[in-house]
Formats: structure tokens, C-alpha cells, sequence
């Protein structure tokens, strides 16, 4: 007997599905696999000792996305491959990170700011500027955000 381990984030979620019905998740964190089904929760170092442990033989089905699902987030483009994404409901902000370690927060979309000189066009700024500055956004597209900037300009 065989079940499917669905990749749901590459190379570090699973969800494990017997006749297409989940029956555990399995995670990569710190070079350990956390296996989660109806027996507990077990720590694992290798995908041998789950299969072992699990019983069964696991396919793993990988994850499949395309070059455009890479480089987006809740529907707004980014500037590099994101990581940590996460979204301020309160702000209405996509946020991530450019690396899995950076503390930096970018914020994916188009936005125009206002610096002391005018507003200037911006593409997955620094949260700390959004926040340091006014600003609109964010846009999903560079014609959204060319609209914004105009109307901001005409109103001089």
C-alpha cells in the first residue's frame, strides 16, 4: 500500500492523503521531520524512518508552480522570489521577506509615495518606508499605479 504526499510548501509541508483522504502532515524544520497523524506527533531524521514508522510506502508528489506563481503574493507581483509572506489586515499590506533569514519586510505591488520633492513611483518598497512616508497602493500593475501618480501630479 502506497499514500501521496502532497508538496504544499517546497520542500518544507506535506499533507499525506490515503485514497485521497489527508490522514497526516509531515514538516522539514531544523533537518527533522515532524510527522502529525491520529497517533501523535513524532520527530523523524529521515524520510525512510517515516515511511518505516508510517507503515507505508509514501509517494511524493511535488509541488508545481509556474515562474509567475514565484515571484507573487496574494495576487501582487515582487520584486525577488518571496519568503515568509504574510498579509496586514489592518494596513492591507502583502508583505515578505527576499530571504528566509531577513528580518526585512518588502511590500509586493506598485505604490506611489510622497518624498519631500513629490510623488515618485515605487516598485516592493520597504515596509519602514510605507511606513515613514504617505503613500498609495498597493497596485497590481504598472498602469494602476501610473494612473494614481498622474492624478497626484495633475493636482499640483
Amino acid at each position: 500500500m502506497t499514500v501521496h504526499a502532497k508538496e504544499i510548501i517546497n520542500g518544507k509541508f506535506w499533507i499525506l492523503e490515503d485514497e485521497g483522504e489527508k490522514v497526516a502532515t509531515l514538516s522539514l524544520a531544523d533537518d527533522k521531520f515532524l510527522l502529525a497523524d491520529r497517533k501523535g506527533t513524532r520527530f523523524f531524521d529521515n524520510t525512510v524512518s517515516v515511511e518505516t514508522d508510517f507503515g507505508k510506502q509514501i509517494i511524493w508528489d511535488k509541488l508545481e508552480i509556474t515562474e509567475h506563481q514565484l515571484k507573487e503574493i496574494y495576487g501582487y507581483p515582487t520584486s525577488s522570489y518571496p519568503f515568509n509572506s504574510i498579509y496586514n489586515v489592518k494596513r492591507k499590506l502583502p508583505l515578505f521577506t527576499k530571504s528566509f533569514k531577513s528580518k526585512s519586510l518588502y511590500c509586493a505591488g506598485y505604490y506611489i509615495i510622497e518624498f519631500n520633492k513629490g510623488w515618485v513611483k515605487s516598485f516592493c518598497p520597504k515596509l519602514i518606508t510605507i511606513e515613514k512616508y504617505k503613500f498609495e497602493g498597493p497596485f497590481k500593475n504598472k498602469i494602476e499605479m501610473k494612473n494614481a501618480l498622474s492624478r497626484k501630479n495633475g493636482n499640483k
